[in-house]
């Protein structure tokens, strides 16, 4: 077994997260979509500021600029000015096609049919007419060009999405997901990590029930470079098609997601950790932020656990940084680990259950260790672009035994990146139980430091996949039990963000939702709080083909306001037309309301004589 111990894995690893691989390194875009499940008008939700020593003073909006127009999404004449006759009566024959079940159930089988029984030519050309046409914008950057300036010119952005999927059996899929989220140690030994972290074959197609979000499949190095050139193309022509451009990457994309696994259960335990010595010190219950230990306690409990000496522990709770009130919260926590990993005996945390101590981390081999390494470089290589292009780079959400290390190291790129503006934002799954909780400490966190913060908040994509899996392995499901929960986590998590854009203007989010009662609750916490449009402080995103009676009325209204714009070949991204057309099915009362405004739409124009007219001028 060649490479250090616990010590020096750890150390890598959050060495290289902070660092994130400064060397120069090797030189694919995806987007988790924005979520639009149905939810009721959302409970007013309660504004929170956001946790702090000292309040910085509150920064309202100049008394000179005009309040922003109100927005109608039922002025069907408005909402579909942009588009031609051709294209509404497209989109109303499309989403009728979605409604149809046993369509959308055999869609990739009847593609594949209909690719025999017509020629190339004509099979793209029906779907150029269809699913293509309304849900891809081109088959490269080139031909989706007239569409971004002319959503441009209606005041609606892009972001890029280059769409083609990989198509891979289940067995496949399974395959490469076991043999790239297993070490090297755990097959010598067999060893595993705790259920949720380790990989489980019935799970090992993360495509199974995910109908919005793409999936990467690791091959080899070569192939995940390929994904990194792909994702710099993306930035590249983002960046060239507008001044106030987005990019999306997913980390699974740039690396063995064993990594992910394995970095995700270390911050997870080193987390529960805290918890579990705030519980012996009486403090339960609390949120995040507000709980915190007393240093006295806290050296007394870790020299009774064998962890550390009293006086080992002493320098860890002196300074500026931590101690300073006599106690440590979940931020001086966090960063302890950063500081304690090079000395081996610090990497060792007590299990409840068996009263031993264990390593926070298993060995690496130096393969394991170069493969890290090259992913970090990957995120840096991108992060770096996006800067030098002026785009801002989003980092998907991905499953939430991925989720811990994804959001840590998107939290390093933003305390790198985010400086001197939010180039780089995390998403935020309001699905997630403790979505709130990381939301305010990563808050706290950019306040402290004085970076800007950066969200995309989404519902989630993956909730199916994730309830079946915690119930089948045997650990706590992750996910709010209902809709109604995950919109009311979703505006309180929102609401949370805009008090923060209106105390400090150092904050940003874009609300990635069709949504349309989530959209009217941003536009009118927008007006409660005093934050303007004009500010370009919070963004909407809506996928392309999807809700435009949302995007187009924002965009017309000057708030800032995005479509992902999926391109690529029609053979290669027949994959992604099917979770378009699953998703609309899956979301019927949205789809039909869409429809039925369409409808509205055709018969206004039919009656008033100006069915063939070109679309109105911005």
């Amino acid at each position: 077994m060649a490479g250090g111990g616990a010590a020096a894995a750890a150390a890598l690893a959050f060495r290289a997260a902070r660092a994130l691989a400064l060397r120069s390194g090797p030189r694919s875009a995806s987007t988790a979509a924005p979520e639009p499940e149905p939810a009721p008008e959302p409970p007013a939700a309660s504004p929170s500021l956001a946790a702090s020593e000292a309040e910085p003073p509150l920064r309202s909006r100049p008394s000179s600029l005009p309040p922003p127009p109100a927005v109608d999404f039922e002025d069907t004449r408005e909402a579909f000015r942009s588009k031609s006759s051709g294209e509404l009566a497209r989109g109303f024959l499309v989403l009728g096609l979605c409604s149809i079940g046993p369509l959308v159930d055999h869609a990739d089988k009847l593609m594949h049919l209909s690719q025999k029984l017509l020629s190339r030519g004509l099979f793209e050309k029906l779907m150029k007419l269809t699913f293509y046409g309304q849900f891809v914008a081109g088959e490269d950057q080139e031909a989706i060009k007239p569409l971004i300036q002319h959503n441009r010119a209606h005041g609606v952005g892009s972001i890029l999405d280059y769409s083609v999927e990989e198509d891979l059996t289940t067995e496949e899929a399974e395959k490469k997901e076991l043999d790239s989220c297993t070490s090297a140690f755990e097959k010598e030994t067999g060893k595993q990590r705790e259920k949720r972290y380790s990989v489980h074959r019935k799970f090992g197609d993360r495509r199974d029930g995910v109908i919005s979000a793409r999936t990467y499949f690791y091959a080899d190095e070569a192939k995940c470079d390929r994904h990194m050139d792909t994702f710099l193309k993306c930035i590249e022509a983002s960046g060239g098609s507008s001044e106030d451009g987005f990019s999306a990457i997913k980390l699974t994309a740039l690396g063995r997601p064993q990594f992910l696994l394995q970095f995700s259960e270390v911050l997870v335990k080193w987390r529960r950790f805290f918890h579990q010595l705030a519980a012996e010190q009486g403090k339960v219950g609390l949120a995040a932020l507000e709980t915190k230990l007393e240093v006295e306690m806290l050296q007394e409990a870790l020299a009774k656990l064998g962890i550390a000496t009293r006086a080992e522990s002493q320098h860890w709770f002196t300074g500026e940084k931590l101690g300073g009130s006599g106690t440590v919260d979940l931020l001086d926590w966090n960063s302890l680990i950063d500081a304690r990993t090079e000395i081996s005996k610090l990497l060792l945390i007590p299990n409840m259950k068996t009263g031993q101590l264990e390593p926070l981390l298993s060995r690496f081999t130096e393969e394991e260790e170069m493969q890290m390494k090259r992913m970090l470089q990957r995120m840096d290589v991108l992060a770096k672009k996006a800067v030098e292009t002026g785009v801002r780079l989003m980092v998907d959400a991905e499953q939430s035994y991925f989720q811990p290390a994804i959001s840590r190291l998107a939290l390093e790129m933003q305390r790198k990146f985010n400086q001197e503006k939010p180039s780089v934002f995390n998403t935020y799954q309001c699905y997630l139980k403790d979505a709130y909780d990381n939301v305010t400490v990563d808050v706290e966190l950019s306040r402290r430091e004085g970076w800007h913060f950066g969200a995309k908040l989404v519902r989630g994509a993956y909730m199916e996949q994730e309830r079946s899996r915690a119930a089948e392995v045997g650990y706590p499901d992750p996910i709010n039990a209902t809709y109604e929960q995950t919109s009311e986590m979703y505006h309180r998590c929102l609401d949370y963000i805009l008090e923060e854009i209106r105390h400090n203007r150092k904050a940003n989010v874009m609300v990635a939702s069709h949504n349309k009662d989530t959209v009217k609750f941003t536009l009118r916490r927008m007006a409660d709080l005093g934050i303007h449009p004009s500010e370009n402080k919070i963004y909407f995103g809506q996928l392309l083909g999807m809700c435009d009676q949302i995007t187009f009325p924002l965009g017309q209204a000057g708030f800032p306001v995005y479509k992902y714009v999926p391109y690529g070949p029609v053979q290669e991204v027949l994959p992604y037309l099917s979770r378009r057309a699953q998703e609309n099915r899956g979301f019927m009362a949205r789809a039909q309301e869409e429809q039925g405004l369409l409808w509205i739409e055709l018969k206004r124009r039919l009656l008033a004589g100006s069915l063939l007219s070109a679309p109105s001028p911005p």
